[in-house]
């Protein structure tokens, strides 16, 4: 992977980059990580830094990863890994090797992040702020009911925002 400067993120619509492409959010060391698909999320200039935020919630595997280190990665794939993406979505590191299952290579990045070496692109991020959902600060309350009542999987997201330290690319 080449580094690459915050401009390469000009070239890409954030709309189909998270939300129709998904996205690989993965934390920990490289004994131990990682790795669940998300599609909400955005990209964007928060406090002088280039941000991006995630929502995760608390239940998942990779939620464990990402309260213990500082750093995580969000990766980007091509539609030929669109299975190793689902897998990595609809099961849980609890239960299985995520990296065994979709025979993603997993890669150290300079400053320790974990990625996969399939990626078309990495952001490698650092932790800034981190706040839990709550029931009543929702001003839409329909929602609740749409995406958290008596949905499995848990309850309300904790939302993260972490800095954009440094773009890789193939």
């Amino acid at each position: 992977m080449t580094k690459q400067d915050i401009t390469v993120l000009a070239k890409e619509n954030a709309f189909d980059l998270i939300g129709k492409e998904w996205m690989l959010v993965t934390a920990g060391t490289p004994d131990k990580y990682n790795t669940m698909t998300a599609s909400w999320g955005g990209i964007g200039w928060l406090w002088n830094k280039p941000v991006a935020f995630i929502f995760i919630r608390p239940e998942r595997f990779t939620h464990d990863f990402i309260e213990a280190n500082d750093r995580l990665t969000l990766s980007f794939y091509g539609e030929e890994y669109r299975k190793a993406l689902q897998i990595c979505g609809s099961k849980s590191g609890r239960d299985i090797n995520k990296t065994e299952a979709t025979g993603l290579t997993p890669e150290t990045l300079e400053s320790g992040a974990i990625t996969f070496g399939e990626a078309r692109m990495t952001l490698d991020c650092r932790k800034l702020f981190k706040s839990p959902m709550k029931a009543n600060d929702f001003i839409d309350k329909s929602l609740l009911e749409r995406w958290y009542n008596d949905k499995p999987g848990g309850g309300l997201h904790d939302i993260y925002i972490v800095e954009i330290e440094n773009i890789y690319t193939k």
